[in-house]
């Protein structure tokens, strides 16, 4: 990892994430992770905030405008086991860059229904948008040039760490 990532620790991100959110999230909404490192996210933030709602996934292979390059290979069925007709939703996301995924998974959300708010929460926020999506929570802000790809891991233990490629 470069110089100005060497101290980027997923975990210390992970529980700055987790504080914001215990503050952000009201008990009606439902979490929802983006595979795969948003479902990993997701998943342990549920547990963590001590969450009753059914925790979602969704994918964003169907919607995404580089399918024909990029196809069905290794994703995740959608699974929303709830009512998406009126929820708030709240999208959990390892990495936020051009905001491509996330358009491509709110138009997923809205084939299950139409709901009353999505929010974002993303580990990283590591610029370069192409499209106007923000995160409302990010656990860090940074620039990467676009030859660069931030990666979350998980290891055996479900301990969260980043990769820096390119």
């Amino acid at each position: 990892m470069n110089n100005a990532l060497s101290s980027l620790d997923a975990e210390t991100l992970y529980r700055q994430l987790l504080d914001a959110l215990q503050v952000a999230i009201l008990p009606e909404a439902h979490l929802v992770g983006i595979t795969t490192g948003g479902a990993w996210l997701a998943e342990r933030l549920q547990h963590d905030l001590l969450r009753k709602k059914p925790l979602g996934v969704v994918s964003s292979s169907l919607h995404r405008d580089d399918f024909s390059k990029r196809g069905m290979a290794g994703s995740v069925a959608t699974k929303l086991p709830f009512e998406v007709e009126g929820a708030v939703i709240w999208l959990i996301d390892d990495v936020l860059f051009t905001g491509r995924t996330i358009r491509a998974v709110v138009n997923e959300l809205f084939d299950y229904g139409r709901p009353q708010a999505i929010h974002l929460a993303v580990l990283a926020d590591r610029g370069g948008r192409e499209l106007p999506i923000q995160a409302d929570v990010a656990g860090v802000r940074l620039n990467l040039p676009p030859s660069q790809t931030l990666r979350l891991t998980r290891d055996a233990q479900g301990q969260f760490a980043f990769s820096l490629e390119g």
